[in-house]
């Protein structure tokens, strides 16, 4: 028997923050907010460092992906989203803060410096993001076939900008035909390295439990019609980029509208931008009652990256591709203790 799967990070009560005294505890609180974050294959690659009235915000590259993500730039921008969760419950709960990036150039395992303010700057534009942070989820199922409404678009697109950075959102027939095509070329690539199908297997792994994607386990159990056990095993052995690129263009077919995130630079500046960014915009999605994944494939294949942008229309250097719609309520993914995150 595997131990059941636990979803009890997302049921916090935000009542209990008003009972805490001290900077320290409060900012303690906080960070269970930025562990909801978002990150590629669920890796959850942070850690965080609390002393006194700071907290340092640290990739560990321990939880690095390197063959997907050889530059660890989706590993940054998965700790800049956590980082934005820490700002918007931070102002939820009257706190202030001052951030340095990268403030260690001799260490640069450490992306962020983060210090409570109890009477500094509020920024009240994040305040009515707070509840969204525990009721977003990635859904891997199909939307309903209806359209984004312009003004609901707008928003995305002024949320990712707020954090200084450009987005696109992509609805015509023609646009995401062709980023399908993209989709399933960069499975096929994909799939056919087999260090890739080893670490792709070992994050669906039926033996995690607190990190990793035990969905979408699932989810390749019902696309490919292998049982969810072995499930990783078949990814490990066999080249199924063509049963995954058949499912996700189900998958583009089915979901109106595609929203890319795209920065001026590309470097771990801008890959942190653009984590914030991301999850400025996801959590601005649920506010508007729609549901969100990603079909970054092309975007982790260097011969298709540049492909994906000019297909978007962007001039920018594409960061991340969102399918975005209406869809099914699905489960949390879950997340290790925070005894193992927080030091």
């Amino acid at each position: 028997m595997h131990p059941p799967i636990s979803r009890a990070a997302w049921e916090i009560d935000p009542s209990r923050m008003t009972l805490l005294a001290g900077v320290e505890a409060k900012l303690r609180f906080a960070l269970q907010y930025a562990v909801l974050a978002p990150s590629s294959h669920n890796s959850q690659p942070w850690h965080f460092i609390v002393d006194g009235d700071s907290v340092m915000l640290c990739a560990d590259r321990t939880r690095a992906l390197p063959v997907v993500d050889p530059f660890d730039r989706e590993l940054i921008i998965s700790c800049g989203a956590a980082l934005f969760n820490l700002r918007v419950a931070l102002q939820r709960f009257g706190l202030g803060y001052s951030i340095r990036l990268f403030p260690v150039e001799v260490d640069p395992d450490v992306l962020a410096h983060v210090r409570v303010l109890p009477n500094g700057p509020r920024d009240s534009s994040v305040v009515a993001l707070f509840d969204a942070i525990t009721q977003r989820v990635t859904t891997r199922e199909s939307f309903l076939d209806q359209t984004v409404p312009r003004d609901a678009q707008a928003q995305l697109v002024q949320a990712a900008a707020a954090e200084g950075v450009d987005a696109v959102c992509i609805e015509s027939a023609l646009a995401r035909q062709r980023l399908a095509e993209l989709i399933a070329e960069a499975d096929h690539i994909q799939f056919q390295d087999p260090r890739f199908r080893r670490e792709l297997a070992s994050w669906i792994h039926p033996r995690r439990h607190d990190d990793g994607m035990p969905a979408y386990a699932g989810g390749a159990s019902a696309l490919l019609d292998f049982a969810a056990p072995l499930a990783a095993l078949a990814l490990r052995t066999f080249n199924l980029g063509g049963g995954l690129a058949a499912a996700h263009r189900q998958l583009v077919d089915r979901s109106p509208m595609f929203l890319c995130i795209g920065t001026d630079a590309d470097n771990r500046d801008a890959w942190f931008a653009a984590g914030q960014a991301l999850e400025r915009v996801l959590l601005t999605a649920v506010t508007l009652g729609l549901a969100a994944s990603y079909l970054n494939q092309p975007l982790e294949v260097d011969s298709l990256r540049d492909s994906v942008g000019r297909e978007a229309g962007m001039s920018a250097h594409p960061q991340l591709l969102l399918r975005i719609g209406k869809g099914p309520y699905v489960a949390h993914s879950p997340r290790r203790a925070m005894s193992e995150v927080v030091s």
